[in-house]
């Protein structure tokens, strides 16, 4: 799908005006005291559980109407959706493969981490974005697969990305 037949695809959303990366700070910046006036109260671990299983089904209905909307949930549709996540030079990324059984990458450069280690919540930013990444595939593509070892924010040099797409993740 071409960038403007994509662009016109999806209806007009914070995300394409604003970009990820920028919606990720706001959000960060909300979430963030809330989170630590609630572990105060409640206990660390209880509420990150919490954040991060709500982060977690957030992030399987966005890859369902991220599919819908995008028309497709191949390797091709969902690299063309990457454009969302990389705007503003969030992400800098090394293509490994692609093709339609399958799609690898490496994030070199995440403005995203450093945006989490700025604000001084890199636990918080791996359950808000690197949490995401599995379950968003699961809601995009139910058989596709991801593998993933490394993240940049755990300290990384780079994240290593690394899609099946097909029955199972199998290259069928």
């Amino acid at each position: 799908m071409s960038d403007e037949a994509a662009k016109d695809a999806l209806p007009d959303t914070l995300t394409q005006r604003i970009g990820v990366l920028a919606r990720r700070e706001t959000e960060a910046r909300v979430i963030a005291p809330v989170v630590e006036a609630l572990a105060d109260a409640f206990g660390r671990d209880a509420v990150l559980a919490i954040v991060r299983d709500t982060i977690v089904k957030i992030a399987q209905d966005q890859g369902g109407e991220l599919a819908e909307a995008m028309g497709g949930n191949d390797s091709a549709t969902f690299m063309e959706s990457m454009k969302y996540w990389r705007q503003d030079g969030a992400l800098e990324i090394d293509v490994l493969e692609q093709n339609e059984a399958a799609l690898g990458f490496n994030v070199t450069r995440c403005r995203y981490a450093e945006m989490y280690r700025a604000l001084g919540i890199p636990e918080l930013g791996e359950i808000l974005s690197c949490n995401r990444d599995f379950a968003l595939m699961e809601g995009f593509n139910p058989d596709a697969e991801l593998t993933r070892t490394q993240t940049i924010l755990s300290g990384a040099s780079h994240c290593d990305f690394r899609f099946r797409f097909g029955p199972e993740g199998s290259d069928d």
